[in-house]
């Protein structure tokens, strides 16, 4: 799946800067993000697997029913997660996992949720189909991020940004998720696009059997 030293590399990345996120997305929430956070986590019920789920920035944010799971492949990042799950008392299923290979049957969770994240994860494709393989007929999907805006000078500046983002921290700027999702059955039920475009989020039901 991808280039091992390359996959090595960006887990050292996001070992290192697993220190400053909390603190580096709280000003993006507040500044660009709004409460999308609320919106995507809101909307979770059931058995709800949060792919990438980092420093568990969103775990106060679901409801106290939702039955969760979350998967990270940053070992420092998750150690930060089981901190944060532990101090709020919440009981959370935490594990060490990629993205591109979720290690769960087919048709498992209820709700799959991925917030700003897609953005760095090396095969998005690839990652959206497992999102979509793990959700059970009838389930939802919810995901946020950054994508490219709807302004073409805006797109211009985002190209520029990913020549030092894509190789230093495999960030990208120009993805858009949603344009995935007709290929896999979903249907979109909820959706937002703000902030020149750039913020987009959204809901997907997946077909029921």
């Amino acid at each position: 799946m991808g280039s091992k030293p390359r996959d090595e590399r960006l887990r050292r990345y996001w070992d290192k800067h697993s220190g400053s996120y909390d603190k580096q997305m709280t000003f993006l929430d507040r500044k660009v993000f709004g409460d999308t956070r609320s919106w995507i986590c809101g909307q979770a019920g059931g058995d709800t697997l949060e792919v990438a789920i980092g420093t568990g920035l969103n775990l106060p944010l679901y409801q106290e029913d939702v039955r969760l799971t979350g998967i990270e492949w940053s070992p420092a990042m998750l150690d930060r997660a089981r901190r944060k799950a532990a101090s709020l008392g919440r009981e959370v299923d935490l594990r060490e996992g990629d993205a591109q290979a979720l290690d769960f049957p087919d048709e498992s969770f209820d709700t799959v949720v991925c917030t700003f994240s897609l953005c760095a994860i090396p095969d998005d494709r690839r990652a959206i189909a497992e999102m979509v393989r793990v959700l059970r007929p009838g389930g939802v999907l919810l995901l946020s991020d950054h994508v490219a805006a709807s302004a073409w000078p805006v797109r211009a500046a985002q190209r520029l940004i990913e020549l030092v983002t894509v190789p230093m921290g495999g960030e990208h700027f120009l993805r858009r998720p949603i344009e995935r999702l007709p290929d896999h059955g979903l249907t979109i039920e909820r959706h937002d696009r703000f902030k020149l475009g750039i913020v987009e989020r959204l809901a997907a039901r997946k077909t029921p059997g």
